[in-house]
């Protein structure tokens, strides 16, 4: 069975990528797959921004990223891009980090004038760091998400929309179950 891990790559406490992220993480893992959720603002700022990787959070995060089978990579959209966070961290693997993987990409923002973020922006980099298949991503307009208590609640064109996504990424791995009827 494949190991999936999501990334988000939100600095922000109250990020709505970072629930989106736990949002696919759940439904994953009610599907059957081992997922884990790696909120990228929890690791150590001074070795990201220093490109350290002897320190033992950096050096779990790494490792995560190698025995995972696929990622979702989460992150907002800022000044047409993904995330310096993310960019922080990606800098920190290995060349061929993510050889052999199936990725999809998840973008949010507050406008669809970002949407070509994920194709211009996010995949060149995921491919050069030698991504199997990168699927057909998903932006969120940060408006579809709505934090609730202990979750988040989509609306129902993003839920569809992120739905596919997931399916589509499920579809790719290497070694896929089917999701058990698990919904968005």
């Amino acid at each position: 069975m494949s190991q999936l891990l999501a990334l988000s790559a939100s600095p922000s406490a109250a990020s709505r990528t970072a629930l989106v992220a736990d949002h696919v993480v759940d439904r994953l893992s009610l599907g059957g797959f081992p997922a884990a959720h790696l909120p990228l603002r929890h690791l150590p700022a001074d070795e990201l921004l220093a490109a350290r990787t002897d320190g033992e959070a950096i050096k779990r995060a790494v490792e995560a990223v190698a025995a995972a089978d696929g990622l979702i990579v989460a992150t907002p959209v800022y000044k047409a891009s993904y995330s310096g966070l993310l960019k922080v961290f990606l800098d920190l693997l290995p060349q061929d980090a993510l050889q052999g993987k199936t990725v999809l990409p998840l973008v949010t923002g507050g406008s669809l004038a970002h949407v070509l973020a994920i194709d211009y922006a996010l995949r060149p980099v995921l491919s050069a760091l030698g991504a199997r298949h990168v699927v057909a991503g998903r932006f969120l307009l940060d408006s579809h998400i709505e934090r609730l208590p202990g979750g988040v609640r989509l609306r129902p064109e993003a839920a569809v929309g992120l739905g596919q996504a997931v399916d589509d990424f499920v579809e790719a791995l290497p070694s896929r179950p089917a999701l058990a009827g698990a919904a968005l």
